[in-house]
């Protein structure tokens, strides 16, 4: 048997905090969750509208806090070979705000 709890849930980023305790082995876990479909939605848009002419200082993507902190524990986000890496993988478009190869 699990018992979940309600921890926290922040409106503005909707970021959800959950507290789990499976009783069959007596652990226990806080799970961060976040709803990305507003996020996905506005970088399509950016995408989108975006001239094809690159600048300085251009954005190129918008992260949700919940990825932003994964990839600082996996050493993505202060490597920026990796970072670029990651950035231009086909499987992160959704988090893309221009398209072209960083």
């Amino acid at each position: 048997m699990v018992d979940r709890r309600l921890l926290s849930y922040d409106p503005y980023t909707g970021i959800k905090r959950t507290f789990e305790y499976d009783h069959s082995d007596d652990t226990f876990s806080i799970i961060t969750e976040q709803d990305w479909d507003d996020i996905g939605e506005a970088n399509q848009q950016a995408r989108n509208d975006a001239p094809t002419r690159w600048g300085d200082m251009a954005k190129v993507a918008s992260i949700p806090l919940t990825v932003y902190y994964d990839l600082i524990k996996k050493g993505i986000l202060n490597d920026q070979a990796a970072l670029k890496k990651w950035l231009n993988d086909p499987a992160n478009q959704i988090f893309r705000t221009r398209g072209g190869t960083v």
